[in-house]
């Protein structure tokens, strides 16, 4: 790389990166190496999708948060506990579900050097360059439905047109990637840790998680 007009992360896609073949662990194997985007360069490392090829459901959340960053596992923080605990309480078995993000690199700012790194948002742009390895694990694990936790989630899979609060717990039928997906969307469980009344907010995500259940059934 001679320049910046020829690094990989410039062309803002992962696509020379997902192999065509194998399976999960062969695409896990490939995303370590992903350079799609910049955000791989400021992060610890990837953060794949976890859970077993045969899962009947998919969660997706935005982007790794500083734990997951950290371990190199989705849902690791206080989110994912949350997450584990509402799936539970709504009669979804954590341990046979797929979990990923639509962005498989953290995404961050500091105020100052040593400090906290603080999550920020993935951009269209990032989300866009990321969605070949969302694809390609769609592919694999062939859900019979997926949860879209929250907004970036929600436009990574259906168009930036997505509203997380005017779709929220009911099933969608959607073609995503060229393949007939149903879908239920409601918030990401970082945003019930942030409510400012946590009960509700938290009664709202376990409300939509039946809907999720029950769809299964």
């Amino acid at each position: 790389m001679s320049g910046t007009r020829t690094a990989p992360e410039d062309a803002y896609t992962a696509e020379p990166f997902v192999p065509k073949r194998g399976g999960l662990p062969a695409l896990r194997a490939a995303a370590a190496e992903c350079q799609g985007c910049p955000l791989h360069r400021d992060a610890t490392q990837t953060v794949f999708g976890a859970g077993k090829a045969s899962a009947r459901v998919m969660l997706v959340g935005e982007q790794p948060g500083d734990q997951e960053d950290r371990q190199g596992k989705p849902f690791v923080g206080p989110a994912g506990h949350l997450l584990d605990r509402a799936l539970a309480e709504a009669g979804l078995d954590p341990a046979d579900a797929y979990v990923t993000n639509a962005v498989k690199h953290f995404k961050f700012t500091r105020t100052e050097p040593r400090k906290r790194r603080i999550h920020k948002a993935p951009t269209l742009r990032e989300t866009t360059a990321c969605g070949p390895w969302l694809a390609a694990e769609l592919d694999r694990v062939e859900p019979e439905l997926i949860v879209v936790l929250g907004a970036t989630a929600g436009k990574a899979l259906l168009g930036s047109s997505f509203r997380v609060t005017q779709v929220r717990g009911t099933v969608l039928e959607e073609e995503i990637h060229g393949r007939p997906e149903r879908l239920v969307p409601t918030v990401h469980p970082s945003a019930v840790l942030r409510a400012d009344d946590r009960d509700a907010a938290y009664r709202g995500l376990l409300s939509d998680l039946k809907v999720a259940a029950r769809a299964l059934a």
